[in-house]
């Protein structure tokens, strides 16, 4: 049976946020670079195109956050509240970047963020995706991995009946996270910067070519559903016995069979895989996570449907912020 294309609206505004933890230095080093002299990288015709850095205060301390993990508090209490009612510095900075880039759920809401992060973790070039319904992100997750190549990008699905946050992605309509590792935290390297930047220049792109009328047929796209995280052995008194076995450390997205060793006691016993199916493991020993109490996150693929798609009325005239 022939499948029509859906029509969606164009893509007339878009985020690109930086610093959303402080001390992700390639989403800082960029975010702060196209604010300044470099803003033209990001033009693309009939597109407002607009950079941030999303949390300042941790970006001038270098640290991951002041108070909370902004990407964790964008909770519809957090922004509905009065300023006066919260201390806590990021809750008042997801209010501003509501007010500014949307609110969530709004008609004037911006229609893209790209959502900039670095992980210790060896994670390559990977994009963050929300819904397997958003078939807008899914298509642009497609072009990305064919520019790339043979660059490889991984898809990691965060849609999980349970387990959830609240993150900045929330206020737009739509959007991704571009996650690129490994990077040390606080430091910024070049190769890595680099592909970031010719990531978002390649989703920057995609738009572009939506908005021409670029029709994108029915497909399919391998992703990695989320489905637990692992923590680290502990004691009695919550303090870490074993650590990421020599073995597994760096094999993010590698195939993750029952019986591996996984951890390493600090008496030198091995801890193995306890689980009962071959599995995918992302974010293995990220630097953040330590005190989130995870080790790790398990993952298992699966195939997306990918809907057709084409722009409701072809190209549109030169966009502008409001």
């Amino acid at each position: 049976m022939q499948s029509f294309p859906r029509i969606v609206p164009p893509v007339r505004r878009v985020a690109v946020a930086g610093g959303t933890h402080g001390n992700e230095m390639s989403g800082v080093c960029l975010a702060r670079h196209w604010l300044g002299s470099g803003r033209a990288e990001l033009q693309r015709p009939h597109i407002h195109v607009e950079p941030f850095l999303a949390n300042t205060r941790a970006v001038e301390r270098c640290i991951r956050y002041v108070d909370a993990d902004l990407n964790r508090v964008f909770t519809d209490k957090n922004l509905r509240q009065p300023k006066s009612d919260n201390p806590l510095y990021e809750v008042c900075r997801a209010q501003e970047i509501n007010e500014t880039y949307g609110p969530i759920g709004s008609e004037r809401a911006y229609d893209m963020l790209l959502d900039m992060h670095n992980t210790t973790s060896n994670m390559g070039i990977s994009l963050v995706l929300t819904s397997s319904s958003d078939h807008l992100t899914l298509h642009m997750a497609q072009f990305l991995q064919r520019k790339l190549h043979p660059i490889p990008c991984n898809f990691l699905l965060i849609e999980h009946p349970t387990l959830t946050y609240f993150h900045v992605r929330r206020v737009m309509k739509h959007g991704i996270s571009i996650e690129i590792g490994p990077q040390p935290q606080g430091v910024a390297r070049a190769d890595i910067t680099d592909h970031m930047r010719r990531s978002v220049a390649y989703c920057l792109d995609f738009m572009h070519k939506l908005n021409s009328g670029m029709e994108l047929p029915a497909s399919t796209l391998d992703v990695h559903r989320i489905d637990r995280y692992i923590d680290y052995p502990r004691d009695g008194d919550g303090h870490i016995t074993a650590i990421i076995h020599p073995a597994f450390q760096d094999r993010d997205w590698q195939l993750l069979h029952p019986g591996t060793p996984i951890f390493v006691s600090l008496s030198g016993e091995a801890i193995a895989f306890e689980g009962q199916e071959t599995v995918f493991p992302v974010f293995i020993n990220e630097a953040a996570y330590y005190e989130k109490k995870i080790a790790f996150w398990i993952t298992k693929r699966e195939t997306l449907n990918v809907e057709p798609l084409r722009v409701e009325d072809g190209p549109h005239k030169e966009c502008t912020s409001t």
